[in-house]
């Protein structure tokens, strides 16, 4: 194993947060770096919020291995989310590109919101138009003998 290879483990060893375990590690520093540059960017199916990178999940190491499998393979960066979103979907990717079903996600609360404050102002303006606008000629001549005979009394 080469010195860099050895360093790498260690390091990802020592450090908590990352799940990647010494065994899954490439002896290929630049391959390495790339799978965990991918990993980053990958959803763990079981934790969600999680990429495979940081969880602990046994499909997580699967999915961390086959990333390493692909790209000792030969494949492109692109080529290996190409393979991991027709298999699982955008789902796996903890940041989908904005498209289609995406754009829907994004867009949908906005929408709503746009036509519920829509919805309220046309009601609101229907409310104004139905309030009157004062009282008839013949309630101000009633008012006016109520309020007279009131003074007189």
């Amino acid at each position: 194993m080469k010195l860099g290879a050895i360093l790498l483990a260690a390091l990802l060893a020592a450090t908590p947060a990352l799940a990647v375990q010494p065994d899954e590690v490439l002896a290929d520093t630049a391959l390495e770096e790339r799978a965990r540059d991918l990993s980053k960017n990958i959803r763990c199916l079981v934790c969600r919020n999680e990429s495979i990178d940081e969880s602990n999940a046994e499909l997580a190491r699967d999915l961390r291995l086959l990333v390493r499998e692909r790209l000792v393979a030969g494949d492109s960066d692109a080529e290996v989310i190409a393979y991991l979103v027709d298999r699982y979907g955008e789902y796996v990717l903890l940041n989908p590109p904005a498209s289609g079903s995406t754009l829907l996600l994004w867009g949908a609360p906005l929408a709503l919101l746009l036509l519920g404050g829509g919805l309220a102002a046309a009601h609101v303006t229907r409310q104004r138009a139905v309030v009157d606008d004062g009282l008839s000629d013949a309630d101000e001549a009633r008012l006016k003998v109520l309020l007279d005979d009131g003074r007189d009394g």
